[in-house]
């Protein structure tokens, strides 16, 4: 195996133990930092009202560093891809943003994440969500 292989895996493992302390009932958070600190782009936490609006598997999964819909500007009917989706928190609240005439997709190599976040969807009722398998080097 080679250097980026062996790194690769061992990023997807980490993940994929993330995903499954999150189906055992476990959280997994990214950084050691305040978010009502961070002032680094797109920090802003998530509002009540998006948190709401999810399944419990979905914040718990979240191992973003920050909240790019903080600073995206998602209108109704544009496409959007999330790269590394893991549990699908951006994912879904950006198919909810984009509405039923837009289509919001997210890109994940890890299994464990992808059936996590394939289960997030059909809990949220998020038809216009799709997630798919692959690395970010070679979207599918």
């Amino acid at each position: 195996m080679n250097d980026q292989s062996e790194l690769r895996e061992t990023v997807r493992a980490g993940y994929a133990a993330a995903a499954l302390q999150v189906t055992r009932g476990g959280t997994a958070r990214c950084g050691s930092g305040s978010p009502e600190t961070d002032e680094s782009f797109g920090a802003r936490p998530y509002g009540d009202e998006d948190l709401s609006a999810l399944p419990e598997d979905a914040v718990a999964a979240s191992l973003g560093c920050g909240n790019p819909l903080a600073v995206a500007e998602l209108r109704a009917g544009e496409r959007v891809l999330d790269l590394g989706s893991g549990g699908g928190i951006d994912v879904l609240l950006s198919a909810r943003r984009v509405g039923p005439e837009g289509k919001a997709y997210g890109l994940d190599m890890t299994e464990e994440m992808l059936a996590l976040a394939l289960a997030n969807a059909e809990k949220a009722g998020a038809r216009n969500a799709e997630f798919l398998k692959g690395t970010i080097e070679s979207v599918p």
